[in-house]
């Protein structure tokens, strides 16, 4: 069941800062509902390779597709680390998988992660924030302005697409075994608002995040501390005129105020610039691993 639609305005901080899901709450339900559906007998059962999935999403009353890539040389019971992949507004759980001849898959495969990429709902779900374009870091009015105006129907499909991402995560765990320690996030544009919202706001999962081309962060009422320590690889283009000078300008704050960022560009636009980032997101995710071995 939804959380009851609430008045933007007078909400608090918490509020504000996305929907009105309790990320605590959300990864208890979110569990429970990862073990009623395991069927360790059903022969797709820890399935390798590239996966097209499906669940039901009890709140949507509706089936959930998912894409999942599981790495053919996976040993069957060694540990994995994990990239979830949000995708861009008017996207799915495909096309960014699928895209530059399946390099997302490819990287999975050389690296040794299992690559998970939910819909979030809908192609416009946005993963549970409203801030879309023009709410980029740095227009703290036109955020609150955004904020305000979301209609309760609103605010229930952006609990539904937070809702998803949550639960398809939760399946995959149940089902494999999932390093916890190596779990990472990445999405670009609308999924690089994703990152920064779900990253800040279920930060236990996490052992880096990376944000791409989107940076849909106010400042005020963002919590910061939850990704004080985190690893962030932030990459943007330098032909993404309408979010450009807002990533630079939240690089620079962020390492000014010590966080653990590392901020690159590429001579891309905004959606020419994925390939070009996607490897070395990849290595850097990895490289983390081995930090935390250490």
């Amino acid at each position: 069941m939804l959380s009851p639609a609430v008045d933007r305005a007078n909400a608090s901080d918490k509020i504000k800062y996305g929907c009105a899901i309790n990320a605590k709450d959300q990864i208890v339900e979110s569990r429970a509902l990862a073990k009623s559906l395991a069927n360790p007998d059903n022969n797709q059962w820890q399935a390798k390779g590239d996966l097209h999935r499906k669940y039901h999403l009890p709140a949507a009353n509706a089936d959930m597709p998912y894409r999942l890539y599981v790495p053919v040389s996976w040993d069957g019971h060694s540990q994995l680390p994990m990239v979830v992949f949000l995708h861009g507004a008017m996207s799915d759980e495909n096309r960014y998988i699928d895209a530059n001849e399946r390099q997302m898959i490819n990287l999975a495969e050389q690296y040794g992660f299992i690559l998970l990429s939910p819909l979030g709902h809908t192609p416009l779900g946005a993963y549970g924030t409203p801030l879309r374009l023009p709410a980029v870091f740095g227009k703290p009015d036109v955020a609150a302005k955004q904020r305000d105006s979301v209609t309760p129907e609103e605010e229930n499909k952006l609990q539904l697409s937070e809702k998803d991402v949550i639960n398809v995560i939760e399946i995959v765990i149940n089902e494999y075994p999932v390093k916890r320690s190596a779990i990472f996030m990445a999405g670009h544009s609308m999924g690089s608002g994703g990152t920064w919202y779900l990253g800040a706001k279920y930060y236990q999962y996490w052992a880096a995040i990376a944000p791409m081309s989107g940076p849909f962060v106010d400042e005020t009422n963002y919590p910061w501390d939850n990704i004080r320590k985190m690893p962030v690889f932030m990459t943007e283009g330098t032909g993404a005129t309408p979010s450009l000078a807002a990533s630079r300008a939240m690089s620079t704050w962020m390492k000014e105020k010590g966080f653990n960022l590392v901020y690159k560009e590429v001579d891309a636009d905004h959606g020419g610039m994925i390939p070009l980032v996607l490897p070395g997101i990849f290595t850097y995710f990895k490289e983390q691993i081995s930090t935390n071995a250490k």
